[in-house]
């Protein structure tokens, strides 16, 4: 009896899980394929409210009206080159840091410790870090956007415990066969960390791909821009395809530029996130095992 009520306690809680996840999915899905409908959609239909899962008036007049600006080719490329040199600066940054702050006998461990974690809590300001990027010269360049977001504490933490949880008799063998400090973590630590690493270069890379805040501040020539700010201003009216010109097709844009926006941003980190993904909730769970 034991086991019958057993069986029937975990059945049930298979098919309540089941619809729980089945909610959340369809929580999730359904904003995304709303946004991508009226992208596809007319400005008519969206201004009527007509659209909901399926595109009406089906068009790609507002991806032709974005994709016709030569400006908006330059700015993406812009955004794909910030994004992967920012990324490769930030995992090797973080990198670096976590694996010092793993290693328990180190000396000025709990003040390096402090002064990260202290950075969760307290910044200079919008103004103090204006003036700090001015006066160093980074304003119009890529390092007023790598720079200043180069290691998020949060993913430094992960991190760290994950090293934490590494066998020491590993590192130990291997210096006790000569090996350094420097040949340690690049031919022993990080090959048994490519589950944490693929999951902080996602993070990294969401972020900085989304980023426009700080390229809108520090940013004045407009073909610096990354494709986030582009869109801001097109959305904002503060910028215009240069191709087109008729007042029906500025309504048409008007109305689903939005919903462009979003997919076009969307679109290279859900190509990207399926070849991370394995490595993705591993990671994360390993490095956050620990405190």
């Amino acid at each position: 009896m034991v086991t019958v009520d057993r069986t029937r306690g975990y059945r049930l809680f298979q098919g309540l899980n089941a619809v729980i996840l089945t909610g959340v999915v369809i929580v999730t899905l359904y904003p995304v394929i709303n946004i991508i409908a009226r992208s596809l959609s007319d400005e008519n239909a969206i201004r009527s409210g007509s659209v909901n899962l399926i595109p009406r008036g089906f068009t790609f007049q507002t991806y032709q009206y974005v994709a016709s600006d030569p400006t908006f080719w330059i700015n993406y490329r812009n955004t794909v080159v910030y994004t992967v040199v920012a990324t490769l600066i930030a995992i090797i940054l973080t990198t670096c840091y976590a694996y010092v702050l793993s290693k328990p006998k180190l000396k000025g461990r709990k003040a390096l410790i402090w002064v990260a974690v202290f950075t969760m809590f307290f910044s200079g300001g919008l103004i103090p870090n204006y003036i700090l990027i001015s006066s160093l010269g980074l304003k119009d360049s890529i390092w007023a956007i790598v720079l200043p977001n180069a290691i998020s504490v949060f993913n430094l933490l992960v991190m760290k415990a994950f090293f934490e949880g590494l066998p020491a008799e590993l590192e130990e063998a291997a210096a006790i066969d000569g090996m350094n400090t420097y040949g340690i973590l690049l031919r022993i630590v990080l090959p048994l960390s490519k589950a944490v690493l693929a999951a902080m270069v996602l993070f990294y890379a969401v972020a900085f791909w989304n980023s426009w805040f700080s390229a809108f501040l520090y940013m004045t020539q407009s073909d610096l821009f990354p494709v986030t700010v582009y869109l801001r201003n097109l959305i904002a009216g503060a910028t215009s395809a240069t191709s087109v010109g008729a007042d029906a097709t500025n309504m048409t844009v008007a109305a689903n530029i939005k919903s462009v926006t979003i997919v076009l941003t969307l679109l290279p980190i859900v190509l990207i996130y399926p070849f991370v993904q394995r490595f993705f909730v591993s990671g994360v769970t390993l490095g956050a095992v620990k405190g």
